[in-house]
C-alpha cells in the first residue's frame, strides 16, 4: 500500500512539473506570436504584401492532408510492452486516418484532443482525437466486447482516479483489454494484473510523450 501511494505521489509530482513546463512554453510562444505579428504588420505597411493571395496559393492543404505517414512495426520488450519501431506522423488533419494498428499508437491526428483527465467514455470515440491525447502523454485504456464486465468496471474506477488517462471501447481490437501510450502498447489479463499499474507508472506523461505537460482538458468530451 505504501509503495502504491509513493508511486501515485511521484506520478502526480511529475505531471505537475510537466504542466508547469508546458505553461512556460505557452507563455514563450505567445511572446513570439506577438513579436511575429508586429513584424508582419510592419512588412505589410512597408512593402504592401497581400496575404490573401498567399493564403489562396496554399490551397488549403491543412484540411486535405494525406493519411497517417506512419511506417514501422512492433517490437516486444522484455516487460511485454510492444514498442513501435518506425515513423509516427504528427500532422493535424481533419479527416479520418487509416492507422496500421488498432488501437493506434500514434500518427497524424485531429487538431482537437479527447479529454483525458481520467475520462471514461461508454461509447467508441474517434481515434484521431484519442491519438492527439496520446501525443499529450495520456494512456488510453480500451476494451472489446469480450472483456469481463468486472474488469471493465474496475479499470474505469482506476482511470477516473488517474490524470492523463482515458478509457473507451474499441470493438475492432483483437484482445479484450489493451493499454496504449504514444508508440507503446500492451495487453493485460485483467484489472488486477500488475502490468496495469506498471504501464501507467511508466507511460503517464512518460519519456515517450511528444508534448509533455500539454492539456488533457479543454478538448472533446463527447
Amino acid at each position: 500500500m505504501g509503495s502504491a501511494k509513493k508511486s501515485s505521489a511521484a506520478r502526480t509530482a511529475r505531471i505537475e512539473e510537466m504542466r508547469r513546463a508546458e505553461q512556460a512554453r505557452e507563455r514563450r510562444n505567445r511572446i513570439l506570436v506577438v513579436a511575429a505579428s508586429v513584424v508582419v504588420v510592419a512588412g505589410l505597411v512597408a512593402g504592401g504584401v497581400v496575404l490573401v493571395r498567399a493564403q489562396s496559393d496554399d490551397g488549403g492543404n491543412s484540411s486535405a492532408a494525406d493519411d497517417a505517414k506512419t511506417t514501422g512495426t512492433f517490437v516486444t520488450d522484455a516487460d511485454g510492452v510492444r514498442a513501435w519501431k518506425g515513423e509516427l506522423g504528427r500532422e493535424h488533419v481533419t479527416k479520418s486516418v487509416d492507422y496500421p494498428v488498432t488501437p493506434p499508437v500514434g500518427g497524424d491526428h485531429n487538431p482537437v484532443w479527447m479529454n483525458c483527465d481520467g475520462d471514461v467514455y461508454e461509447d467508441e470515440i474517434d481515434t484521431t482525437n484519442a491519438v492527439h491525447s496520446l501525443e499529450h502523454g495520456a494512456v488510453w485504456v480500451t476494451y472489446n466486447s469480450d472483456a469481463p464486465k468486472a474488469d471493465v468496471e474496475a479499470l474505469a474506477a482506476k482511470v477516473r482516479k488517474t490524470p492523463y488517462t482515458l478509457m473507451s471501447p474499441v470493438d475492432g481490437q483483437k484482445e479484450p483489454l489493451v493499454l496504449t501510450a504514444w508508440g507503446h502498447q500492451r495487453t493485460v489479463k485483467g484489472a488486477t494484473d500488475p502490468a496495469v499499474d506498471a504501464f501507467l507508472e511508466k507511460f503517464v506523461q512518460g519519456q515517450q510523450t511528444p508534448e509533455p505537460g500539454a492539456a488533457c482538458t479543454g478538448g472533446l468530451s463527447k
